[in-house]
Parts: C-alpha cells; sequence; structure tokens
C-alpha cells in the first residue's frame, strides 16, 4: 500500500510540475513537492527531488539532470541600484543554464546569471553563484572548484548511453 502511494504521490507532483514548464521530454520524475516559474524548460531524464525554481529568468536544465531535496534556483535579483535603498519594486531577471548531466545535492541554492557545465557535481548544502565548469565538483559558500570527475571514465559511459 505504501508503495502504491508513494507511485501515485509521484505521478501526480510531476503532472503539476509539467504545467509550470515552458517545455520538456520525458521521462521526468518529481519525487518530493516541488515548483517551477513558468519559464523553465526542462531535457529529458530530469529528476527532482525537492526543487523551487523562482524568479523571472528563464531556466535550462539539460538532460539527465538530478536535484537532491530542498534545492533552490532564484532566477532574479532585488534591483538595488533602482529608486529606493536598500532595493525598489522591480527586479532584474537572471537565467540559468545547467548542462547535461549535472548533480545538486540536498539544499543547493543556485543563483542567476549562472552556468553549471555538463557533469559537474554541486556539494550538498552550497551556494552556486559563479559560473562552475565542465566536469568539476563544486562545493561551500560560494562554491568553489575542489575537484574534477574522471573524465575519460565520464566519457566512456556516456559513450555508452548509462545514465540513471
Amino acid at each position: 500500500m505504501r508503495k502504491l502511494v508513494k507511485s501515485l504521490l509521484r505521478h501526480w507532483r510531476t503532472l503539476r510540475a509539467k504545467k509550470g514548464i515552458v517545455s520538456f521530454t520525458d521521462p521526468i520524475r518529481v519525487n518530493s513537492s516541488s515548483s517551477f516559474n513558468g519559464k523553465t524548460f526542462l531535457g529529458k531524464n530530469t529528476h527532482f527531488n525537492g526543487m523551487n525554481i523562482s524568479g523571472c529568468g528563464e531556466v535550462y536544465i539539460g538532460d539527465n539532470f538530478h536535484s537532491g531535496k530542498e534545492c533552490m534556483m532564484i532566477a532574479q535579483i532585488h534591483n538595488y541600484e533602482g529608486t529606493k535603498i536598500p532595493y525598489d519594486e522591480t527586479y532584474i531577471c537572471k537565467d540559468i543554464i545547467i548542462e547535461d548531466n549535472v548533480w545538486l545535492g540536498n539544499r543547493v541554492i543556485v543563483l542567476g546569471g549562472i552556468r553549471i557545465g555538463e557533469g559537474a557535481i554541486i556539494q550538498a548544502g552550497s551556494t552556486v553563484v559563479n559560473d562552475i565548469p565542465k566536469y568539476a565538483i563544486a562545493g561551500g559558500h560560494p562554491a568553489k572548484v575542489f575537484s574534477y570527475r574522471n573524465i575519460q571514465h565520464y566519457e566512456q559511459l556516456k559513450a555508452q548511453g548509462k545514465f540513471h
């Protein structure tokens, strides 16, 4: 019975998510409560375990994306150079680009205006404020690259079509 309930919840969350996404390619899996800003574009085989995408910027997420629990992408910033201090009522839209095969750990925050390169892994609890290169493993506040994937192994698995 418990498996049936989990399966029905996943199905319902996935259907609900698809209504808030501009375009997507199945399969999509939404395992935990997630919300999308209405300017989100998804590749195929994307997995969300608790994602909140907000803001007026566009968000592009590539194929084979996985997120941990309680992740956020914020595609805008307050206008601190507007008509009031510390900021006015307007926002500056900032797009986010997540390339293929990216994995975000639990509670990762991705701010607007950045690109996370193909195959990158972002450590749990990190805040991404700058671009992350391909194959990088990054973490911290702000997220900094501290290692890289074995690129030869990565490319071999990719060529064999072995995606989770």
